[in-house]
């Protein structure tokens, strides 16, 4: 079983997906070789798939990214990249064979921010989804993520009018010095004139994204952009806590110096307080990060997206997932690496294998069962586990959900596996716990790049 984390800072790691990206290796170096997409997916259920296109540009980089993306297109590079990403498309459809039907649950587009592209782009990429996947974007949900400057009313009508039914912007903060403190360069006047234009569109979900840590933020100015964000009365907020990881614009500032235990507890602090904001401004806590307001519609993936396998990704920043293996393509943060792998994408012409990846087995999978499950705020069912695996979680993770219970950390609901408010708040220290020695060997190795 899992080695004993010594630490229990709070703010280790975002899981968001396991295994981690950093944990992938190159195909080409495992004994079976890069599999052929169509070999992957022979035997996968292919009714309920998610789909999801990747786009790598942003207008500027924040300073607090480490997501893949580069800075601006020059050079018709997203003619290219579409013209990638719809060969891509095309193989990733012929290898999904012509047996079982094809269906797809949810849709939707991310990055980067999918609205760098025009809106005569943002058609394109549509008709990819539709036309060579098949997928019915009016009749899934599909979310799209958005940034303040790209939020254009001419953007927003190609998406409503493709079916988005919910709609991301990462706004961070409403306070004009707390954004430049971020590296993150706007001014509230027009994050609020885009919060207009996204309800004008008419689309069903809006959901905002805060960032609380930031150097010189304070619970007042946290509890001012919670209200400037409440006011737009949005179905769904995300309370993010600031990371500095290493080659961001922050890293390289040497902001990392910040992170000490002080910094932990000021984190600590606005989490809890703007937790208690919301509920008492109506809305449930769904995870560490998602609140939804209470009655607002569903329209889009959750942090619980994927738990099944099934996963379609298209893109050079996507990963895509079946039960066997998990795959992408390379991963990079430091912005020469990533053009050279936007690059190689564009140029290539067979995209019928898969680069690189990570096979699970069987205990990987309980593992990610287990981690995606308790991350949420209604926990995992133990029969539910026990239907799939054919065992229990406290047969399994026996030590780790001692230590979880130890801490404080579980609610002790009869028949339930659950996260007591404590344990919701160190879900960023609680995951990478559940972590295999063997993923987090391969982390420690990837070099960064």
């Amino acid at each position: 079983m899992l080695t004993t984390v010594q630490t229990t800072r709070p703010y280790q790691s975002y899981v968001y997906a396991y295994p981690h990206k950093t944990a992938y290796g190159k195909l080409a170096e495992h004994p079976a070789g890069r599999p052929a997409l169509r070999e992957l997916w022979t035997q996968e259920r292919k009714d309920a798939l998610s789909l999801y296109l990747h786009i790598p540009f942003c207008e500027v980089r924040c300073g607090f990214c480490n997501l893949f993306t580069r800075i601006g297109a020059p050079d018709e590079l997203t003619t290219r990249y579409l013209d990638a990403l719809d060969r891509q498309a095309t193989a990733v459809r012929e290898a999904l064979g012509d047996g079982e039907p094809v269906r797809f649950a949810a849709a939707a587009f991310g990055g980067g921010t999918p609205t760098f592209l025009t809106a005569a782009e943002l058609e394109r990429l549509c008709d990819i989804a539709e036309r060579r996947m098949g997928a019915g974007l009016r009749s899934v949900p599909l979310s799209v993520e958005t940034s303040p400057s790209t939020a254009t009313a001419d953007r927003l009508a190609v998406l409503a009018d493709r079916g988005t039914t919910r709609i991301s912007i990462g706004v961070q903060s409403f306070v004009d010095a707390e954004a430049r403190a971020a590296v993150r360069p706007q001014r509230r006047a027009d994050v609020e004139a885009a919060l207009g234009r996204i309800r004008d569109a008419g689309i069903p979900v809006l959901n905002v994204d805060l960032i609380y840590g930031i150097d010189g933020q304070t619970e007042d100015s946290w509890r001012t952009s919670l209200d400037a964000a409440l006011g737009w009365q949005p179905e769904e907020l995300y309370l993010y806590p600031l990371y500095v990881r290493p080659l961001t614009g922050l890293g390289r500032l040497g902001a990392e110096a910040a992170a000490d235990a002080a910094w932990d507890q000021q984190r600590l602090r606005l989490y809890r307080a703007g937790r208690d904001h919301l509920l008492a401004h109506g809305y449930e806590q769904v995870s560490m990060r998602m609140f939804r307001r209470t009655g607002a519609p569903q329209e889009g993936p959750t942090d619980h997206a994927c738990q099944t396998d099934g996963m379609i990704g298209l893109g050079c920043g996507a990963r895509s997932y079946t039960s066997r293996l998990h795959y992408s393509f390379d991963y990079a943060v430091e912005m020469r690496e990533v053009r050279a792998i936007i690059d190689s994408y564009t140029a290539t012409e067979d995209f019928s294998r898969a680069e690189v990846g990570r096979y699970v087995d069987g205990d990987e999978a309980r593992r990610r069962h287990l981690l995606q499950s308790l991350l949420q705020a209604r926990g995992l069912q133990p029969a539910d586990y026990h239907e799939r695996f054919g065992t229990w979680p406290g047969d399994d993770f026996r030590s780790e959900l001692d230590r979880f219970e130890a801490r404080g950390w579980l609610d002790g609901a009869a028949g339930l596996l659950r996260l007591s408010p404590e344990g919701l708040a160190h879900s960023d220290a609680l995951g990478p716990e559940l972590f295999s020695p063997a993923v987090r060997a391969a982390m420690a190795a990837y070099e960064l790049k």
